[in-house]
């Protein structure tokens, strides 16, 4: 672990797609793979709906890869990892990226009893958006 003495981790996630503020299988793995494993108090706030646009690294990474590509076709996934890879900007910010092979099962369900022994606290503002996953007790 980088940080061992760190007891708290912050996570700016976007509106859509697993990591969003609905999907239940997101808020019970980070309780039990982040929070629970590690000890962490973990804070969580999406953008609304849309607002990506704001997300200063795709702000200034993807127009970046977007020019990099552009015209070219990308025929397999070692070319667009390629092409992901070689982006830099201007200023010197490169690209990591790596193929993550495996099974990812879709459809995987968490029930409301699950659901209740999440140790989840939800924030004053924009509840929905905004939560903290604390250790369990």
């Amino acid at each position: 672990m980088v940080y061992p003495q760190a007891s708290r981790l912050l996570i700016l996630a976007d509106a859509g797609g697993s990591d969003g503020c609905r999907p239940r299988l997101w808020k019970a793995q980070l309780q039990s793979q982040v929070s629970g494993r590690l000890g962490l108090h973990v804070t969580v706030c999406h953008d609304p709906t849309g607002g990506s646009k704001w997300n200063p690294i795709a702000h200034r990474l993807f127009s970046h890869m977007s020019r990099n590509w552009a015209g070219q076709p990308l025929r397999t996934l070692e070319t667009m990892l390629g092409y992901i890879r070689d982006t830099t900007t201007t200023t010197g910010l490169g690209v990591t990226a790596r193929l993550l092979e495996g099974v990812y099962h879709t459809g995987k369900r968490v029930a409301e009893a699950v659901m209740k022994t999440l140790s989840v606290e939800h924030h004053a503002v924009c509840p929905q958006w905004n939560y903290a996953i604390h250790p369990r007790g």
